[in-house]
């Protein structure tokens, strides 16, 4: 699979999104679309990410985790900004008061900042020095299904099923380490 192509594979959110706002201009609250849609597929990569190296053994796409893991920043990262700038209105008052007053919030910033240090470290110099800390990206994936939840303000099967998806990626990587050390024993 050539990298440009799955690099603008992974651009369809952002096209769709920006079809929506701009062409077909059908969105009743453009800031609450964004929000959903940069959220659910910065979640939705993070997941692939997190799962591309359960799957290797029978289809080995290691050489992309780096790639779709850069684009659930990414649409974090937009995500982020439609907070700070189209939400919050660059009022830094008012980020850091709803940040602390709202848990959801509060989640889905720290889960932020952990993405950030993930994304600044992937180059290669600095993942040699910090992959091990990358190993957060199981914590961010609880933080941000839990910030999902809560914005929803519902448990709807969506949910559900991410809470579902997390469960059995933890379990399948806890089975892949006990093999590992047994394999090491």
């Amino acid at each position: 699979m050539n990298k440009i192509l799955l690099i603008l594979f992974l651009q369809l959110p952002l096209f769709y999104l920006l079809l929506k706002l701009f062409y077909f201009d059908d969105v009743a609250d453009p800031i609450k679309y964004i929000y959903t849609i940069t959220g659910f597929s910065s979640l939705i990569l993070l997941l692939i990410t997190t799962s591309l190296s359960l799957v290797k053994k029978y289809l080995n796409l290691i050489k992309y985790r780096k790639i779709v893991g850069l684009s659930g920043f990414f649409y974090a990262f937009l995500h982020f900004l439609n907070f700070i700038i189209l939400d919050m209105q660059v009022d830094f008052h008012s980020i850091l008061k709803e940040s602390f007053e709202k848990p959801f919030i509060f989640l889905g910033m720290s889960s932020f900042l952990f993405l950030l240090f993930m994304a600044f470290t992937s180059s290669s110099t600095l993942f040699k020095k910090y992959h091990k800390y990358h190993k957060i990206i199981y914590l961010v994936l609880v933080l941000t299904t839990i910030h999902f939840i809560m914005a929803q303000k519902s448990l709807s099967i969506l949910e559900i099923i991410f809470v579902g998806i997390i469960l059995i990626i933890a379990f399948f990587k806890l089975l892949q380490q006990i093999i590992r050390i047994n394999n090491l024993n």
